[in-house]
């Protein structure tokens, strides 16, 4: 790993109507509008979904090194996150992420410590850590072959 600080850029620019192309260097653009909540087209990522995918996928990202670091194998590792959007004391904010994930074990695997490595890459995670918002983890583990 590099040693701190680490600076990530982006940029973003449009036309008064359509798609906002977001872009970084050396990454392929992507286009986003407003959600259909804010009267958006729809079929195209937006902000709010944009930051819930952060959220899960720094989870997996986090997840991976955790349990390479402890060196425990597992075999898939499925992730949901469900962000609420509120409007309180007239702004609106995320006031709170579900991280819901499902594990999948090899046969003998240490479940215990599967649910011990999830927490802390919950608690690990960069991008929910930089969030105000409550967060909450529910866990499904699943044993490869088990009826």
């Amino acid at each position: 790993m590099h040693p701190y600080p680490h600076v990530y850029r982006a940029a973003a620019s449009a036309a008064p109507t359509g798609p906002v192309p977001v872009s970084a260097a050396t990454l392929p653009e992507i286009a986003t509008a407003a959600p259909p909540e804010f009267d958006g087209p729809g079929g195209t990522w937006s902000p709010e979904t944009l930051l819930t995918a952060a959220v899960a996928d720094c989870f997996i990202l986090t997840f991976r090194a955790i349990s390479r670091a402890s060196k425990f194998e597992w075999l898939a590792l499925e992730c949901r996150v469900e962000g609420v959007l509120e409007r309180v004391d007239k702004i609106a904010y995320f006031t709170r992420f579900k991280t819901m994930a499902q594990l999948t074990l090899p046969p003998g695997a240490d479940a215990a410590k599967a649910r011990l490595l999830l927490e802390k890459a919950e608690h690990g995670c960069l991008i929910s850590n930089s969030l105000r918002s409550e967060r909450s983890l529910e866990v499904t583990l699943v044993t490869q072959g088990a009826a």
